[in-house]
């Protein structure tokens, strides 16, 4: 055998090997939940991050393998520098972090970059610029937001600002492609509407977070209808529409009523028929999603190639440089899933939903457990931009909806898009440990109240044993009766 049949197998065999890692991985991802002991738990953490750096490993060698390229040998070694420094300093930092949800990003982080090597080495070098410093500001996060409880009383501030940066990109950005979307500062391109996400998200956790008056309700809708409005004026539908679904699902679980949230999809409904008939950009991308063929060579190009690259992938993908995906405009940004299909295969497509679907599952746990009202509407919130990016970003590549031309978060390239979901996830680290400090304050609370009842019940002449002190001062629901929570009113 010569060299070229033996690095032909090597690459073959590194990317059967990647794809039952991935597999195992996702299998972990979902295992974890089920675990009931901490050293369970610990030991599937720690199963992930060998399968991360093993998968990550096989990539970069199959890449060094076709290119020869030595570069790459260099930039994998500063990745794993990277990625080591990230999970040592947020565990040590925050022992009470979630480390599933620290474990996903990671690994959603690593197939990014993998991707975008193989596609252009240049702009994976500045993605992983950014991300460097956007994780050394995401360490601050989860801290800020543990200790600052002043965050909640912000409300019109994040209004104002949040308003205000997406004004200002509506009148001072030129437009790219049909729509306003970044500015530039110092030589610095970013796209405001990704953070404003995370800002608006706040405001709206602030107005929703008290009493459910109707004047309230419909103060925070129009507030919501503003943001969404300059997004549509800017003509970036997909921030708008992220927005929008955000904003109907916090409603949802603030004031749990089904007929505010019918009259806004009602309402969203009729907006987007209006968007159809006064802009011409949705107009072409609706005609594009109905048939993209009738006009392959022109508006319909980049959906067909997606399509294209899909069929060339099925199941097991065709490898690493073995396939065309650069045959994509904009494939970075709009059609990375498209990309990862084709050369990693369906199977892998499958487990990268199902990693994204665990992440927006850690979203909801922790807001379904956090007592805070502000707080748990801003994981909700969280969760569900995430969860419908996602959704818009493979949709829009695979045909299932019109395209919108967000990104795959984490995956993507897009600085503006990595930061803010960096950012994301490591705010809902942070209402992760204040769950822990809520969990650990109504244990101490119990506690007390239990030796509280048991010194009544003996003072009361119930005798040393304290029988029937469990009951004490609180009959009926009080902590440590069985009866009620324990919790403390909001």
């Amino acid at each position: 055998m010569n060299l070229n049949t033996l690095t032909f197998a090597a690459i073959r065999a590194a990317h059967y090997l990647i794809l039952i890692l991935m597999a195992v991985y996702t299998f972990t991802a979902y295992a974890v939940f089920t675990q009931r002991s901490r050293e369970g738990r610990e030991r599937l953490f720690l199963r992930q991050n060998r399968l991360m750096f093993a998968i990550h490993l096989c990539a970069y060698l199959t890449m060094f393998l076709k290119t020869m390229n030595f570069e790459l040998l260099v930039f994998y070694g500063a990745q794993l520098i990277f990625f080591l420094s990230v999970l040592v300093l947020f565990r040590n930092l925050y022992p009470k972090i979630s480390k599933s949800l620290l474990n996903n990003m990671c690994m959603l982080m690593t197939i990014g970059f993998i991707m975008i090597t193989r596609l252009s080495y240049d702009e994976s070098v500045k993605q992983f610029r950014i991300a460097c410093l956007g994780m050394g500001a995401a360490l601050l996060i989860p801290l800020i937001v543990r200790r600052l409880h002043v965050l909640t009383k912000m409300t019109w501030a994040y209004v104002f600002v949040g308003i205000g940066l997406l004004g200002l990109v509506m009148v001072a950005s030129r437009s790219v492609n049909g729509a306003k979307l970044t500015l530039t500062v110092a030589g610095f391109t970013f796209q405001p509407s990704e953070f404003v996400k995370i800002i608006f998200i706040f405001a709206v956790a602030g107005l929703l977070a008290g009493k459910h008056s109707l004047k309230r309700v419909i103060l925070a809708t129009a507030l919501a209808a503003v943001h969404v409005g300059i997004l549509v004026v800017s003509t970036d539908l997909g921030s708008a529409l992220i927005f929008f679904v955000t904003y109907l699902v916090m409603l949802f679980i603030a004031t749990r009523n089904p007929f505010l949230v019918s009259i806004g999809i009602l309402a969203g409904a009729a907006a987007a028929v209006a968007a159809y008939f006064l802009f011409s950009h949705v107009r072409v991308r609706v005609q594009i999603w109905r048939d993209p063929f009738a006009d392959y060579a022109g508006t319909g190009y980049q959906l067909c190639q997606s399509l294209f690259a899909i069929a060339a992938g099925g199941w097991f993908g065709t490898g690493l440089y073995q396939g065309s995906p650069g045959a994509i405009p904009f494939v970075e940004q709009d059609f990375m899933f498209s990309a990862i299909l084709e050369e990693m295969g369906g199977i892998f497509g499958i487990c990268l939903i199902l990693i994204c679907l665990a992440v927006f599952i850690m979203f909801a746990n922790v807001a379904m457990k956090l007592e805070n009202r502000f707080y748990r509407l801003a994981a909700i919130g969280c969760g569900t931009t995430y969860a419908t990016q996602v959704f818009l970003t493979i949709g829009g590549g695979t045909k299932l909806i019109p395209m919108t031309g967000v990104t795959l978060p984490l995956v993507s390239y897009g600085g503006s898009s990595l930061l803010s979901t960096t950012f994301m996830i490591a705010v809902v680290q942070g209402l992760y440990m204040l769950r822990s400090d809520e969990v650990r304050e109504e244990y101490e609370e119990e506690r007390f109240q239990k030796e509280y009842s048991a010194e009544a019940g003996y003072a009361g002449g119930y005798g040393e044993s304290g029988k029937n002190s469990a009951a004490g001062p609180y009959p009926e629901g009080g902590p440590g009766t069985g009866h009620g929570t324990g919790r403390r009113p909001q």
